[in-house]
């Protein structure tokens, strides 16, 4: 807790411009709306004030914790005073290269980007248009939907590694994507910038279609109007989670106000005033009795806070692509 509460006081002194909140509900932050103060989220306006900010917190020993949307964590009731949250919703550059491909920095909304691609004849994101969360966190768990998946878009990424303060840009190819993951998820102390895809060109209006199909399936399918993280688990190998869990009788399950969907036994919704804890025992409730019924094992797809979070530099090997200049994206 001490290097957390020095790291502030140096952002303090060292960034003054940089916009801080301290002891901030992250209920206000989560789409599960569940979580109690945070000690303190920082605010970067661009690039280089990330990249800053994450040079004086290892000098003080500390771990950034990203944050982009809020929309796949369970935050503690008891709130997160030895994490030092960073938020990327201010690094919102999107804009189409000379060859044609699309830059986007982390903090954009994947709504926003499949949006922006649909706009200019571009189609490969149709599946993104109803993901909740942002570039970053999507590279970082390789999000999908309906048969897509950002690995079969992602040309580039471009990342800060913290243990040696270096920015690397690491090519699809070398950013182990695979089902809801990849390298950087693997690897404690990188922090993705930003990304590059390259898309199809097609017609804008049969784009818009595509979108709008899926939207109304997801309308369909998903319990939109309660607050909740997404799936709650990971797809299982030959499995779809949602079925193990009707067919364990869990449909409508409910710990207080943290209840398995009604509509899709695949999400965890908040009724009105879920804990943490009840969202927790919900979900090792389900785990243990799908197990038990089909031998099974179901893994969380939503991440639960405090996580055992630092930095890790005998960790895996960091592919050395090319470097990037500090600001140089």
């Amino acid at each position: 807790m001490e290097t957390v509460e020095n790291a502030v006081r140096a952002v303090k002194e060292q960034l003054p411009g940089m916009k801080l909140l301290e002891n901030e509900p992250m209920s206000l932050h989560s789409s599960f709306r569940i979580g109690g103060p945070a000690r303190v989220i920082a605010f970067p306006s661009d690039v280089t004030g990330l990249t800053r900010l994450c040079d004086i917190l290892k000098e003080h020993h500390v771990a950034p914790f990203l944050l982009g949307n809020g929309t796949n964590i369970l935050f503690p009731d008891e709130g997160l005073q030895d994490l030092f949250l960073v938020s990327t919703e201010r690094l919102q550059k999107l804009f189409l290269l000379p060859d044609g491909a699309v830059y986007a920095e982390s903090g954009v909304s994947l709504a926003r980007l499949a949006a922006f691609a649909q706009e200019n004849g571009l189609s490969g994101l149709e599946f993104a248009g109803g993901i909740p969360g942002t570039v970053g966190g999507g590279c970082i768990m390789n999000a999908g939907a309906y048969g897509g998946e950002l690995k079969d878009v992602v040309e580039s990424v471009v990342y800060l590694y913290v243990p040696d303060q270096t920015l690397y840009e690491l090519p699809n190819a070398d950013c182990g994507f695979s089902y809801r993951t990849s390298f950087f998820q693997k690897t404690p102390g990188c922090v993705l910038l930003s990304a590059v895809f390259r898309l199809k060109p097609d017609d804008r209006l049969a784009i818009s279609e595509r979108m709008q199909e899926l939207s109304e399936k997801r309308r369909s399918k998903q319990p939109l109007d309660l607050p909740s993280a997404g799936s709650a688990f990971r797809r299982p190998e030959g499995h779809f989670a949602a079925r193990l869990i009707e067919d364990a009788g869990l449909k409508g399950y409910a710990v207080g106000d943290a209840q398995v969907s009604e509509k899709h036994a695949g999400f965890v919704v908040n009724r009105g005033h879920a804990s943490s804890h009840e969202v927790y025992d919900l979900m090792m409730h389900v785990r243990s009795e799908v197990y038990r019924r089909s031998g099974v094992f179901l893994e969380p797809e939503i991440i639960i806070l405090p996580p055992d979070y630092h930095l890790d530099d005998n960790g895996p090997k960091i592919p050395r692509n090319r470097v990037v200049e500090f600001g140089g994206n």
